[in-house]
Protein backbone atom coordinates (compact mmCIF):
# COMPACT_ATOMS: atom_id res chain seq x y z
CA UNK A 1 0.00 0.00 0.00
CA UNK A 2 1.08 3.57 -0.14
CA UNK A 3 1.54 6.50 1.70
CA UNK A 4 -0.78 8.48 0.14
CA UNK A 5 -3.90 6.27 1.76
CA UNK A 6 -2.47 6.67 5.40
CA UNK A 7 -3.64 9.34 7.31
CA UNK A 8 -1.23 11.80 8.62
CA UNK A 9 0.92 11.19 11.53
CA UNK A 10 0.18 13.09 14.57
CA UNK A 11 3.67 15.30 16.26
CA UNK A 12 3.26 12.57 19.15
CA UNK A 13 2.70 9.53 16.52
CA UNK A 14 5.99 10.75 14.73
CA UNK A 15 8.24 11.05 18.03
CA UNK A 16 7.79 7.50 18.37
CA UNK A 17 4.56 7.53 20.84
CA UNK A 18 1.71 5.09 20.30
CA UNK A 19 -0.83 7.05 23.01
CA UNK A 20 -2.60 9.77 22.58
CA UNK A 21 -0.83 13.27 23.84
CA UNK A 22 -3.75 13.62 26.37
CA UNK A 23 -2.83 10.38 28.34
CA UNK A 24 1.12 11.50 28.21
CA UNK A 25 3.24 10.91 30.97
CA UNK A 26 2.49 12.68 34.39
CA UNK A 27 5.27 15.19 35.70
CA UNK A 28 7.19 14.05 38.44
CA UNK A 29 5.28 13.63 42.22
CA UNK A 30 5.92 17.51 44.10
CA UNK A 31 6.26 19.22 40.67
CA UNK A 32 4.12 21.86 42.71
CA UNK A 33 4.75 25.22 43.85
CA UNK A 34 8.83 25.54 44.56
CA UNK A 35 10.29 26.11 48.16
CA UNK A 36 11.74 29.15 47.49
CA UNK A 37 7.99 30.60 46.38
CA UNK A 38 6.36 29.86 49.28
CA UNK A 39 9.39 31.49 51.57
CA UNK A 40 9.38 34.43 49.32
CA UNK A 41 5.42 35.00 49.71
CA UNK A 42 6.03 34.12 53.77
CA UNK A 43 8.75 37.02 53.66
CA UNK A 44 6.58 39.08 51.49
CA UNK A 45 3.80 38.87 54.75
CA UNK A 46 5.97 39.09 57.27
CA UNK A 47 7.45 42.73 55.78
CA UNK A 48 3.56 44.28 55.18
CA UNK A 49 2.82 43.42 58.65
CA UNK A 50 5.71 45.03 60.22
CA UNK A 51 5.42 48.04 57.95
CA UNK A 52 1.67 48.19 59.13
CA UNK A 53 2.97 47.92 62.83
CA UNK A 54 5.63 50.27 62.51
CA UNK A 55 2.80 52.73 60.52
CA UNK A 56 0.43 52.32 63.19
CA UNK A 57 2.57 53.68 66.05
CA UNK A 58 3.46 56.90 64.97
CA UNK A 59 -0.32 57.67 64.19
CA UNK A 60 -1.89 60.19 66.92
CA UNK A 61 1.14 60.78 69.01
CA UNK A 62 2.13 63.75 68.50
CA UNK A 63 2.76 64.06 72.45
CA UNK A 64 2.55 61.21 74.54
CA UNK A 65 -0.75 60.47 76.55
CA UNK A 66 0.66 58.81 79.51
CA UNK A 67 1.51 62.38 81.08
CA UNK A 68 -0.04 65.29 81.92
CA UNK A 69 -0.32 67.92 79.38
CA UNK A 70 -0.73 71.47 79.51
CA UNK A 71 -3.80 73.66 78.90
CA UNK A 72 -5.05 74.71 75.19
CA UNK A 73 -5.13 78.08 74.94
CA UNK A 74 -8.72 78.25 74.31
CA UNK A 75 -9.67 75.76 77.09
CA UNK A 76 -10.17 78.84 79.21
CA UNK A 77 -13.19 79.58 77.06
CA UNK A 78 -14.24 76.57 77.58
CA UNK A 79 -15.73 75.94 80.79
CA UNK A 80 -17.07 72.35 82.22
CA UNK A 81 -19.61 72.73 85.09
CA UNK A 82 -21.92 69.81 86.49
CA UNK A 83 -19.95 66.75 86.34
CA UNK A 84 -21.53 63.36 87.22
CA UNK A 85 -20.43 60.13 87.23
CA UNK A 86 -22.57 56.96 86.46
CA UNK A 87 -21.94 53.22 85.47
CA UNK A 88 -23.40 50.52 83.19
CA UNK A 89 -23.00 46.93 82.98
CA UNK A 90 -23.69 45.10 79.49
CA UNK A 91 -25.69 41.82 79.11
CA UNK A 92 -21.91 40.21 78.36
CA UNK A 93 -20.79 41.87 81.87
CA UNK A 94 -18.68 44.70 80.72
CA UNK A 95 -18.57 47.79 82.80
CA UNK A 96 -19.14 51.25 81.52
CA UNK A 97 -18.39 54.08 83.44
CA UNK A 98 -19.62 57.74 82.16
CA UNK A 99 -18.27 61.29 82.84
CA UNK A 100 -21.12 63.83 82.17
CA UNK A 101 -21.44 67.79 82.29
CA UNK A 102 -22.06 70.98 80.70
CA UNK A 103 -19.43 72.65 78.47
CA UNK A 104 -20.44 76.49 77.62
CA UNK A 105 -18.23 78.17 74.53
CA UNK A 106 -17.72 81.80 76.11
CA UNK A 107 -15.05 82.85 73.45
CA UNK A 108 -15.36 83.77 70.39
CA UNK A 109 -14.41 81.31 67.86
CA UNK A 110 -16.41 78.37 66.42
CA UNK A 111 -14.99 74.94 67.82
CA UNK A 112 -14.91 72.20 65.85
CA UNK A 113 -12.92 69.59 68.53
CA UNK A 114 -11.82 69.22 71.73
CA UNK A 115 -9.38 66.63 73.12
CA UNK A 116 -9.62 66.37 76.98
CA UNK A 117 -7.39 64.58 79.56
CA UNK A 118 -9.17 62.80 82.83
CA UNK A 119 -6.49 62.36 85.26
CA UNK A 120 -7.95 59.36 87.50
CA UNK A 121 -6.76 59.67 91.21
CA UNK A 122 -5.99 56.79 93.34
CA UNK A 123 -5.63 55.16 96.96
CA UNK A 124 -1.84 55.04 96.96
CA UNK A 125 -1.29 59.02 96.52
CA UNK A 126 1.30 58.07 93.35
CA UNK A 127 0.57 59.49 90.09
CA UNK A 128 -2.54 59.42 88.54
CA UNK A 129 -3.73 57.06 85.67
CA UNK A 130 -4.21 59.32 82.71
CA UNK A 131 -6.90 58.94 79.67
CA UNK A 132 -6.38 61.53 76.62
CA UNK A 133 -9.90 61.00 74.51
CA UNK A 134 -12.08 63.23 72.52
CA UNK A 135 -14.91 65.03 74.20
CA UNK A 136 -18.10 63.87 72.73
CA UNK A 137 -21.26 66.12 72.69
CA UNK A 138 -24.96 64.45 74.00
CA UNK A 139 -27.53 64.55 70.85
CA UNK A 140 -30.32 62.40 72.65
CA UNK A 141 -31.60 60.91 75.36
CA UNK A 142 -34.63 59.50 74.58
CA UNK A 143 -35.00 56.55 73.93
CA UNK A 144 -31.13 56.09 75.26
CA UNK A 145 -28.32 58.43 75.54
CA UNK A 146 -26.48 59.08 72.21
CA UNK A 147 -23.58 61.27 71.57
CA UNK A 148 -21.66 62.72 68.04
CA UNK A 149 -18.42 64.54 67.86
CA UNK A 150 -17.64 68.16 68.19
CA UNK A 151 -17.06 68.57 64.40
CA UNK A 152 -20.65 66.95 64.24
CA UNK A 153 -22.36 69.69 65.54
CA UNK A 154 -19.36 72.60 66.27
CA UNK A 155 -19.92 75.03 69.50
CA UNK A 156 -20.38 78.90 68.38
CA UNK A 157 -19.38 81.43 70.27
CA UNK A 158 -22.23 81.33 73.67
CA UNK A 159 -23.52 77.62 72.73
CA UNK A 160 -23.59 75.35 75.95
CA UNK A 161 -24.14 71.71 75.79
CA UNK A 162 -24.29 68.60 77.89
CA UNK A 163 -21.03 65.92 77.06
CA UNK A 164 -20.25 62.55 77.83
CA UNK A 165 -17.02 60.83 78.20
CA UNK A 166 -17.15 57.15 78.08
CA UNK A 167 -14.21 54.81 80.08
CA UNK A 168 -14.48 50.83 79.13
CA UNK A 169 -11.99 50.39 82.15
CA UNK A 170 -10.74 52.20 85.08
CA UNK A 171 -7.98 51.78 87.35
CA UNK A 172 -8.52 49.48 89.86
CA UNK A 173 -6.78 51.06 92.50
CA UNK A 174 -9.04 54.04 91.64
CA UNK A 175 -10.14 56.65 94.76
CA UNK A 176 -13.21 56.88 93.44
CA UNK A 177 -13.49 60.58 93.37
CA UNK A 178 -14.49 62.73 90.71
CA UNK A 179 -11.74 62.34 87.99
CA UNK A 180 -9.88 66.27 86.79
CA UNK A 181 -11.39 66.66 83.56
CA UNK A 182 -8.83 69.05 81.65
CA UNK A 183 -9.11 70.55 77.76
CA UNK A 184 -5.92 70.06 76.16
CA UNK A 185 -6.60 70.12 72.38
CA UNK A 186 -8.93 72.33 70.88
CA UNK A 187 -9.73 72.60 66.97
CA UNK A 188 -11.80 76.21 65.95
CA UNK A 189 -12.36 77.87 62.46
Amino acid sequence: MSDLNQPEKTPAARAGADEPAMFGTKPPAGAGIPMVAWAVAALVVVLVVVGMIMAGRGKGRATPTNSVQRLAPYAGSLPLSQLAMSESTSISGGKSTFVDGHIKNTGTATVTGITVQVLFGNLEGSAPTIDTLPLTLIRTRQPYIDTQSVASSPLKPGDEREFRLIFESIPQNWNMEMPEVRVVGVETK
